[in-house]
């Protein structure tokens, strides 16, 4: 079949308004978010229901066309990019963006798949209730996606990841079977939790196309504070600190480096006067919906107890609404300034929190070695062991054989460290297209060959995002 019968094909299904083939607008989808791969696609199929999604999949599968679903395209690894044999059809997930129902008492929202996480979360918290998933991209990044890559963001240390959130699911199968567990409970023992197969799945075992989500109380209240950290502090104990007086207040535990925060402020238009002790900087935050809590007495104390352990040189509360978010504002901007400053190699690091220390010693002194004029931005979520070691791009290097330098020495080394202490080269960002080589090099093997038997069960016929994640299994690779 040609290439215009396939179109005719899909848009017979989906109707004109459902397919895009003008190759001018396919480059908006073809080119993954860090604009490193560009794939090829004859169309891009945008459904609008779960009916027509398994239609899709009925019909790849009888053409033979590979498919690759996509939210809102914001994949650091490729995750959401064709390859470029032309034989894959891009799934886009945008008209499905439906907020379903708000359920106030059971505490949950349900909503299509392409829904804008932003989205979502304004529509909990209309009523009264928060929607706990906040990254950088929720402006754009779409909720299949976030279930796809099982996102993290800025309060995992209180809430979880994505698949803690995840109360129900809807998928289509790559036979098109619709698998519909739309429910709310928080306990449903009965088999297999078929959802969370699809978690972190980066769309290689079907589609995504609506799920139920844990919401919590909406916070009232927040107390919020910029540490300044003195040389040789420990940042596993100064959190154990700050978790065993707070308890489940603690919201957000951010750490920046002095040369993270000093990119952002170049780029901000009226940044906060804190800045970083010897050891870099902590963003605290507690958070409550209750009327009766004194958290910023719950702050002061905490410290207190801090600079009295000596980890802590300086420490500001926010006296004010706007003082919060600026402090916010900085550790938000990082990726920009790092995008201004001319780009980086990004590691998405994560090791246990009684390794972080050992890892940024360890890891700094790598990149001295390796070449003693580099400059790191380093920062992450830390609360939940995620690093984000970035090294800069020098000015006059060209970005793209600066990335693949770096890729192909330094980071293997910085990723042995990581897995030396027990921890892996993606915290948050997911495997992809661009990251399967680092699976299969620090993987398990038991682990890798059971990902390949749930794919091959899943998708006998890999025609789901192929390329990405894991292979199918393979018997004859059995020795």
């Amino acid at each position: 079949m040609s290439v215009p019968e396939y179109v005719r094909a899909f848009r017979h299904i989906l109707g004109s308004a459902g397919i895009v083939d003008d190759p001018q607008r396919l480059t908006t989808y073809t080119t993954d978010q860090r604009q490193l791969a560009t794939g090829s696609t004859y169309a891009v199929l945008k459904p609008a229901t779960t009916e027509q999604v398994a239609d899709i999949v009925k019909l790849a599968v009888r053409l033979g066309v590979g498919l690759v679903p996509q939210g809102g395209n914001t994949s650091y690894c490729g995750g959401a990019t064709p390859d470029t044999t032309g034989r894959q059809v891009i799934v886009s997930l945008e008209r499905m963006d439906l907020i379903r129902e708000v359920d106030p008492l059971s505490m949950s929202i349900s909503a299509d798949a392409g829904a804008i996480l932003k989205n979502v979360q304004d529509a909990a918290a209309s009523a009264g209730l928060l929607l706990p998933l906040s990254l950088g991209a929720e402006g754009s990044c779409r909720i299949g996606g976030n279930i796809g890559t099982n996102a993290g963001g800025l309060s995992v240390v209180r809430y979880g990841m994505t698949r803690d959130l995840l109360l129900g699911i809807e998928a289509v199968l790559p036979d098109g079977t619709i698998v519909s567990d739309m429910r709310k409970l928080r306990k449903n023992n009965t088999g297999y939790d078929v959802k969370q197969c699809f978690v972190g799945s980066e769309g290689t075992l079907g589609i995504v196309t609506g799920a139920v989500l844990r919401l919590a109380p909406f916070p009232t209240r927040r107390s919020t504070a910029w540490l300044k950290l003195a040389q040789g502090g420990s940042l596993a104990e100064l959190l154990a600190l700050v978790r065993r007086e707070s308890g489940e207040l603690l919201t957000t535990f951010e750490f920046m480096t002095a040369r993270a925060i000093a990119l952002a402020t170049a780029v901000m238009s009226n940044p906060p006067s804190v800045g970083a002790g010897p050891g870099g900087a902590v963003l605290l935050e507690f958070a409550s919906s209750s009327r009766h809590l004194d958290l910023d007495g719950l702050m002061e104390a905490v410290l207190s107890e801090a600079v009295e352990s000596d980890w802590v040189e300086d420490a500001y509360v926010a006296q004010s609404g706007n003082q919060r978010a600026s402090m916010w504002e900085l550790r938000e901007t990082i990726p920009e300034g790092e995008k201004r400053w001319g780009g980086s190699v990004k590691h998405d690091i994560s090791v246990p929190l009684s390794s972080i220390q050992r890892f940024l010693d360890v890891a700094g002194e790598q990149v001295r070695n390796y070449r003693a004029d580099l400059e790191l931005s380093v920062y992450g979520h830390v609360g939940d062991g995620n690093l984000h070691y970035n090294v800069l791009v020098p000015h006059g290097t060209d970005r793209i054989e600066f990335m693949r330098l770096i890729e192909g020495s330094l980071s293997l080394w910085l990723y042995d460290t990581a897995a030396a202490l027990g921890g892996t080269f993606s915290a948050e960002h997911g495997v992809g297209r661009f990251k399967r080589h680092l699976l299969e090099k620090y993987g398990d093997a038991g682990r890798i060959a059971a990902m390949r038997r749930i794919k091959t069960a899943f998708d006998p016929a890999d025609i789901m995002n192929a390329g990405a994640v894991v292979r199918p299994f393979e018997p004859e690779s059995i020795r």
